[in-house]
């Protein structure tokens, strides 16, 4: 019974980690990915700087094995600087959900 327990609180761990790789504090609130961009700008203002771009969606054809394109996505990243006792926060959005949460390096 002891091991079930242990196991829980790993895996509880285990996914605390990964949401506050994911997370951060602006002002009073915390930023996680599943907020939408709107929310995110209404929170913490506009970002310090941001940059978009359209990529190609590629999948390889079975038949050949080719690269062929079907479609586009919109890839938006945002750095919110935080002053100089924290990192700055990268944000990038695709298709207007925020993907990943990261610190700048």
């Amino acid at each position: 019974m002891s091991s079930r327990v242990l196991l829980s609180v790993l895996a509880s761990l285990a996914g605390t980690a990964t949401l506050a790789d994911e997370t951060f504090r602006c002002g009073q609130w915390i930023v996680t990915s599943e907020l939408a961009p709107q929310e995110l700008r209404a929170r913490c203002g506009p970002p310090t700087s941001e940059e978009s771009s359209t990529q190609d969606v590629l999948v390889r054809n079975r038949n050949n094995g080719l690269m062929v394109r079907v479609g586009e996505t919109r890839v938006s990243t945002w750095t919110y600087d935080r002053g100089t006792r924290a990192a700055p926060m990268v944000v990038t959005i695709v298709d207007g959900k925020i993907k990943s949460i990261d610190r700048k390096k």
